[in-house]
């Protein structure tokens, strides 16, 4: 790729929301994923695998940070769902940019945010607990990421549906981002999705990465709860409306 100024810009803005959606705000990476495709100028299947070091990075240093708040049992039963969501994923990307699957996988957000609406307003205060709401945020999470690092907003649904506080909130979401995020490189390197030149790019973008995730760990602290809860929400939904369009 040829790094012109407006890549850097681009690339630059991605790396601080990336590391401030690992630590304070969860959703804003959305919009990273698309400042990403601006970088590469449109080549969406080569800024997928791009900006996936850059989050490996926001992993480390929210796991580093988060560690002891992270609620294993919501992990560990959705493991399993997200290796057989992100299998059909990686077929797909060999055959594909991905672009066409978009406005499914945005249906689908939009779906899972209408049922978190629907448990809240009618008292559905088991649903976090069905077999059904995990075998399918499991699978709908490992497709989304293994396509386009796309499953944030549905973990964060996942996550405020079972009531995290926002610490355990962070802490689980850094842990399975961190295993998820490091079991998508050797695949995505072996669709040539990660290059040595990517790589390049990404480690002059780390210091920034690192740089957005304080600010993230300094913002968390003073959003309240119930904000925090509200804007998780509407930035899911604002990602599931941009990936129909």
């Amino acid at each position: 790729m040829e790094c012109t100024l407006n890549s850097w810009l681009f690339a630059g803005a991605a790396a601080i929301l990336v590391g401030l959606s690992k630590t304070g705000m969860p959703g804003v990476a959305i919009p990273a994923i698309w400042l990403m495709v601006e970088a590469f100028e449109g080549d969406a299947k080569l800024s997928v695998g791009a900006i996936l070091p850059m989050l490996l990075v926001a992993d480390v240093f929210a796991v580093a940070y988060y560690r002891r708040h992270a609620q294993w049992d919501r992990l560990w039963r959705l493991f399993p769902y997200v290796l057989l969501g992100m299998a059909p994923a990686l077929l797909i990307l060999r055959q594909t940019n991905g672009e066409g699957l978009r406005p499914l996988l945005g249906g689908l957000i939009l779906a899972l945010l209408a049922l978190e609406v629907g448990r809240k307003w009618f008292g559905w205060e088991n649903m976090p607990a069905a077999w059904w709401f995990v075998v399918a945020t499991g699978a709908l999470a490992g497709f989304g990421t293994a396509l386009g690092n796309a499953a944030g907003p549905v973990m964060s649904i996942y996550l405020i549906a079972t009531g995290l506080p926002k610490q355990q909130f962070m802490g689980t979401a850094a842990w399975f981002f961190l295993i998820v995020n490091a079991a998508k490189v050797p695949p995505f390197w072996s669709l040539g999705m990660i290059t040595p030149t990517t790589l390049a790019f990404d480690l002059r973008l780390a210091p920034v990465v690192v740089v957005g995730s304080v600010l993230g760990i300094l913002l968390l602290p003073v959003i309240p709860q119930r904000f925090f809860n509200i804007l998780v929400l509407v930035l899911a939904g604002i990602a599931g409306v941009r990936l129909l369009t």
